[in-house]
């Protein structure tokens, strides 16, 4: 099928290879992403040659994974929003309402940045306390987070100005905004953390300044393309004021998608006080398994964010076979992706633990403790890319609240619980690692109720 004139490639180009145009760029920078989050950790676990140091350093950035996790999940969520509003407007041809939902994206995007500044200028060793007594965890934990939530601009910018290049199918300049910030990141990380050439040694605060100073630049880079590449949006301010309705509509998408990924911050909060219980080094291995499987879902979540304006532009067009051909090919897509993930964690799950191994660590606790929880959690990724991508479809279709839905069962009524009542009834710590795929099997079940019924209520009625 040859382009309509003036139509956007989302409603002609064929549904396999635009789907694979829209996503291998996401897809490639979320991987670059899922590095430096990797590089992090493994420098900081090179911190010292006491183990024990090395352990607080890892340990410390762990915990701030609820925080971190908070403000991606704010960002990405008003990001979401935005980017399945506009493509419906686009599907539309409603011009005016393409514009006024980016502006009004990139306004939300600035208030959420100044909350999550102050909040960590004030309260992150209030955060830390919390959690923990340890000295050293306390003062490279102060130290990591004040900084990433004190310059989480670059954040925040970065995020909303990629989402704008996705929602109008530009995800090559997406794929080079994210790529800047991460390799930026990946080449300071060492620099500023053992102070490397001119710059002072900062251990875990280098850390930290490293991943902003990426972040910042993948934003300017951002704008730049928004502005010189994507011809699709007008970005212009004169005269703005903020839009009531048009920022009930992105949050009516947005703010499920932000409690859904909040929810993933409180889970690891709730883990980790059951993990810790049992030692130290189970919190850490925690975290590093965040860190290891983000290689196999970042692709996914990349495929995701390809999949979403898709859909939502053939939902706009009324396209109804072009969002079920969609749909079919990113689970099967997801499903191949997990299931390579899931054999490599079989088989190699001594070399992936290994990266982490703190400086003189002889006994091997975090391969002792981690490679029964590689092998146990990933069985529940056989089921999980059925799951992520109808969350997304919940969400392009304006359905927010049923991936809500499904991730409060799966994270806070059965994960944490379960995982609470194993450690109880068995004290076993490999036990407790049984309750991530029980919870992705409750989670898969409604997920298939959700999709049917989001099918027969919004898709079928399209074909009249």
């Amino acid at each position: 099928m040859n382009h309509s004139e003036g139509e956007n490639k989302m409603g002609v180009m064929p549904v396999n290879r635009l789907l694979l145009n829209m996503a291998i760029p996401i897809m490639l920078s979320m991987l670059i992403q899922a590095l430096y989050n990797v590089v992090d950790s493994y420098f900081v676990s090179k911190i010292s040659l006491d183990p024990q140091i090395s352990q607080n350093a890892l340990n410390a950035v762990s915990l701030a994974f609820p925080v971190q996790n908070l403000m991606i999940a704010v960002s990405v969520g008003t990001g979401v929003g935005v980017n399945a509003l506009l493509s419906r407007s686009l599907g539309q041809g409603d011009r005016e309402k393409v514009n006024r939902s980016a502006v009004n994206g990139i306004f939300l995007a600035g208030v959420s940045c100044l909350v999550f500044m102050a909040l960590g200028l004030t309260c992150t060793r209030l955060f830390y306390s919390v959690q923990t007594d340890i000295q050293g965890i306390l003062d490279y934990g102060t130290d990591y987070l004040t900084i990433v939530c004190g310059a989480s601009f670059g954040l925040f910018g970065a995020v909303i100005m990629e989402r704008l290049l996705q929602a109008t199918g530009q995800t090559f300049y997406t794929m080079i905004s994210q790529a800047v910030g991460a390799v930026t990141n990946i080449i300071l990380d060492p620099v500023l953390i053992f102070g490397l050439g001119p710059f002072p040694r900062m251990e875990v605060a280098g850390a930290a300044l490293a991943t902003v100073i990426g972040q910042i630049l993948g934003c300017c880079v951002g704008i730049f393309f928004n502005a010189t590449r994507n011809p699709e949006i007008k970005l212009t301010f004169k005269g703005f004021r903020p839009h009531p309705q048009t920022i009930r509509e992105i949050y009516s998408v947005g703010l499920p998608s932000i409690v859904m990924q909040s929810i993933g911050s409180v889970m690891v909060f709730g883990m980790n006080q059951i993990l810790i219980a049992f030692t130290d080094t189970a919190t850490a291995v925690f975290g590093v398994y965040f860190k290891l499987q983000s290689f196999f879902f970042m692709p996914v979540f990349g495929l995701n964010n390809g999949m979403v304006p898709i859909v939502a532009y053939n939902y706009g067009a009324r396209k109804p076979e072009r969002i079920i051909k969609t749909i079919k090919l990113s689970v099967v897509y997801a499903t191949i992706l997990l299931a390579i993930g899931f054999a490599v964690f079989q088989i190699f799950p001594s070399q992936l633990l290994s990266i982490f191994q703190t400086e003189g660590d002889n006994v091997g606790n975090l391969l002792k403790y981690g490679v029964p929880a590689l092998k146990i959690i990933s069985f529940s990724w056989l089921l999980a890319g059925f799951g992520i991508v109808c969350g997304s479809v919940f969400q392009a279709l304006n359905h927010g609240m049923l991936s809500l839905t499904v991730s409060l069962v799966r994270q806070l009524i059965v994960l944490l619980p379960v995982a609470f009542l194993l450690s109880q009834l068995f004290h076993s710590l490999d036990v407790v690692w049984l309750a991530f795929p029980i919870a992705e099997l409750f989670s898969c079940a409604l997920c298939a109720i959700f999709i049917r019924r989001v099918y027969l209520r919004d898709i079928l009625p399209l074909r009249n």
